[in-house]
């Protein structure tokens, strides 16, 4: 399949990840409710899974709700529960299909619904195999909380085990992230035109490339999606050198 013109082949980004924001302002310019902004973001969100695999992107991590998300009105709250869940259930045969594996990262206790958490469960046993894309909802997430959980499962091995302080290093806190195998995305694309991280992938973060737009997330498409990967491929990454 060919690749959509002024992409080149040789420098793909191997993991995106996408802060999809602007939902509620969606709605709201059109008189309609917030919720509604977050039915029309499910086109834009397989839409773009869509562009990833023409692409040949191989991973992708998207920001689905955050751990600060609780703090929103409780119907939304409710809503993007309720959300989530048709998600899986309807969508995850074709993603399966599509050689998608699907995976979360999050706090998975909590106030997240059992019947959520069990959809999560069977959702990834699925696709476990699947290795065309593997797509990371970022659900009940919080890049600070990511690393207060790190740390903490870091300290009671480090109590168990005697780790030696001084043999702590990078390679060590990556193994108690979420996802240890996970690669730290190339390019990070977040919508609404909004300038700002907002707690998400804190420490896989460290050396991606920053894209913004002005689109708001329910009008994104794999066409948007392309144009963030022309203006990485146009950049230079020297990750601190010269």
């Amino acid at each position: 399949m060919a690749l959509p013109p002024g992409i080149e082949p040789k420098h793909l980004p191997q993991h995106v990840a996408l802060v999809m924001d602007g939902n509620g302002r969606w709605a709201q310019r059109r008189g309609l409710k917030r919720t509604d902004g977050h039915a029309a973001g499910e086109e834009a969100l397989f839409d773009t899974v869509e562009g990833a695999l023409t692409l040949g992107v191989p991973w992708m991590t998207v920001y689905a709700f955050s751990t600060e998300n609780w703090r929103r009105p409780i119907d939304e709250v409710r809503y993007l529960m309720n959300f989530n869940e048709r998600i899986l259930l309807g969508r995850r045969d074709e993603l399966h299909a599509k050689g998608v594996r699907v995976r979360f990262i999050g706090r998975r206790g909590g106030r997240v619904p059992g019947r959520v958490r069990r959809h999560i469960e069977d959702t990834e046993a699925m696709t476990a195999k699947n290795r065309r894309l593997t797509l990371t909802f970022a659900f009940n997430y919080g890049g600070r909380a990511e690393l207060v959980d790190g740390i903490q499962r870091l300290a009671a091995d480090a109590r168990d085990r005697k780790i030696d302080p001084a043999k702590v290093d990078e390679k060590m806190i990556r193994r108690y992230l979420y996802a240890p195998d996970m690669p730290d995305p190339d390019l990070l694309v977040r919508t609404s035109g909004e300038f700002r991280i907002s707690n998400y992938l804190l420490w896989e973060i460290a050396y991606s490339e920053l894209y913004f737009t002005e689109t708001l997330w329910p009008d994104f498409r794999r066409e948007h999606l392309y144009e963030a990967v022309r203006e990485f491929q146009a950049r230079e990454r020297r990750f601190g050198a010269i």
